[in-house]
């Protein structure tokens, strides 16, 4: 039981303090909008995002992807986008 509470303390916190963070980088957002510093809000944006993009070229993704033994359907979904003819199925004798 206390084990539960433990994770359920632990959950709560980790939802308040995300909830904390999101409200102040929006705060300081509109502050900046607020005085007219966009120059500094725009390289505080660049390397947010230049922050978002090395952590997922970082991150273990392929640990995720499960392998499958299953064969790959062949099917003419980009025929059918491009106004190509479709080819699966039909014989060529």
């Amino acid at each position: 039981m206390n084990k539960n509470r433990n994770l359920t303390n632990t959950k709560r916190r980790r939802k308040i303090f995300a909830i904390l963070w999101s409200a102040l980088f929006a705060i300081g957002t509109m502050t900046l909008i607020y005085f007219e510093l966009t120059a500094l809000l725009y390289i505080l944006a660049t390397l947010g995002v230049t922050a978002i993009l090395v952590i997922v070229a970082v991150s273990d993704l392929a640990r995720g992807e499960k392998h499958s033994t299953a064969p790959v359907s062949v099917d003419d979904s980009a025929a059918i986008g491009s106004g190509i003819a479709s080819t699966y199925g039909t014989n060529k004798s």
